[in-house]
């Protein structure tokens, strides 16, 4: 897989409290993806990037929250998600160092 199709697949990395319990309980890992991004090109992606290997790879689309901005009902955009287990012993290094 090309490196631009990598970035191209895996947006960005999803960090909150829940992703952060699900990595230490079960050796998960939540990346948000594109929106056209299939199961295979997530694994490709996350193997070719961090060079480690994934197990399983569950993919979910989140639907955007309906918001209210000065009385006009509006609409976030939605995105898609990966949740990737990987294989016993390995992590990847999300955070920066500084």
């Amino acid at each position: 897989m090309s490196t631009e199709k990598i970035f191209l697949t895996l947006v960005a990395p999803k960090v909150s409290e829940k992703t952060a319990r699900i990595q230490s309980e079960n050796n998960q890992y939540t990346f948000q993806v594109a929106s056209t991004a299939t199961k295979a090109d997530v694994k490709t992606a996350v193997e070719a990037m961090f060079k480690v290997s994934v197990t399983s790879v569950q993919v979910v689309n989140v639907k955007g929250k309906a918001k209210a901005f000065r009385g006009r009902l509006g609409q976030r955009q939605g995105f898609r998600k990966a949740y990737i287990t990987l294989a016993e012993g390995q992590t990847i290094e999300l955070s920066a160092k500084a």
